[in-house]
């Protein structure tokens, strides 16, 4: 009785190979960029041909085209062989560095001090070591949503369902940023209100909507407008802006101490004392022993409360 072929039967180097073939269209550029003979190439196409027991490849003298298997197999399989990648990549890296495990955590903005200080300490004593990725500041949940990295520090709140807080930094209290010219800068605080005499910036990207309100209000209590006719890009962005005398910016008091500025002034905001808050977020479905470890540990040092209460699968 005949046995159908199994996937153990199929060779990585099959896989690329009709990836790169299926990208070239061209036996000659797909052996170039693999550094094979165009005879092996053809060979690792016709041998993963006869374990799928289909063509994947149209051929003939004039053109190179995927057949719909080919096509379907293609779309199938390189999100796979990417997943794949990143994780071989991710074992020689650990290997090269000597660190039993990692965490991919992702930012936005910056990451002070005492944050990375808990991941020193993450490393040393546990030995996960911890790769920063610096997300852009409008988009920070998409990362974390599609498994690039394990966990975002972000800034609250967070109500996506597939998504866990597992640690609340302090409440800080928001300043705005103005030049330093500007009349704000005279006065010891603003009020809520008198954000409608500036023109706040807002940030770009695909963050949801209650999260970009919460980064840049609307309106002020009494219902005035708050212009925001300027998006950003980064913190740094905001803070040109800012400087120029045409825009302003809300920000938190520990940006406030690692940024001073002599062409910027920082004014703090009467009614958003302790209403800016950081918070250590995971996937819920991925909540492992790693995350839960890092929370631990900044709830050790004394940086804020351990909110995650769901067991690592």
């Amino acid at each position: 009785m005949d046995v159908a072929p199994s996937v153990e039967q199929v060779d990585v180097q099959q896989i690329r190979c009709l990836l790169v073939l299926a990208e070239e269209l061209h036996f000659g550029r797909t052996a170039e960029r693999l550094g094979l003979s165009q005879s092996r190439v053809s060979q690792l196409i016709g041998t993963l041909e006869n374990r799928v027991g289909a063509r994947l490849v149209e051929r003939t003298s004039r053109r190179v085209a995927l057949t719909p298997t080919g096509v379907q197999f293609v779309s199938e399989m390189a999100p796979a062989y990417a997943g794949l990648a990143r994780a071989y990549g991710r074992a020689r890296e650990r290997a090269m560095r000597g660190a039993l495990e990692e965490l991919r955590v992702g930012f936005t903005g910056v990451v002070y001090e005492e944050i990375t200080a808990t991941f020193r300490a993450l490393h040393e004593r546990h030995g996960v070591a911890v790769h920063t990725h610096e997300l852009p500041l409008g988009s920070p949940f998409a990362a974390v949503l599609a498994g690039d990295v394990d966990a975002i520090i972000v800034e609250l709140p967070v109500y996506e369902p597939e998504l866990t807080i597992g640690f609340r930094f302090p409440p800080q209290d928001q300043f705005v940023v103005v030049a330093a010219d500007h009349p704000f800068v005279e006065r010891s605080a603003v009020d809520l209100e008198d954000l409608a005499d500036v023109d706040l910036v807002h940030r770009v990207g695909d963050a949801p909507d209650y999260w970009m309100a919460s980064r840049t209000p609307p309106a002020t209590p009494s219902g005035t407008p708050i212009r925001s006719s300027a998006g950003i890009s980064s913190v740094h962005h905001g803070m040109a802006l800012a400087a120029s005398g045409r825009h302003a910016m809300l920000v938190c008091r520990p940006l406030v101490e690692h940024h001073s500025r002599a062409d910027l002034g920082f004014v703090p905001v009467r009614g958003l004392e302790g209403t800016s808050q950081l918070g250590l977020v995971w996937r819920t479905d991925r909540t492992s022993p790693r995350l839960l470890t890092l929370a631990r540990l900044f709830a050790d040092a004394g940086a804020g409360e351990i909110t995650a209460v769901r067991s690592a699968s």
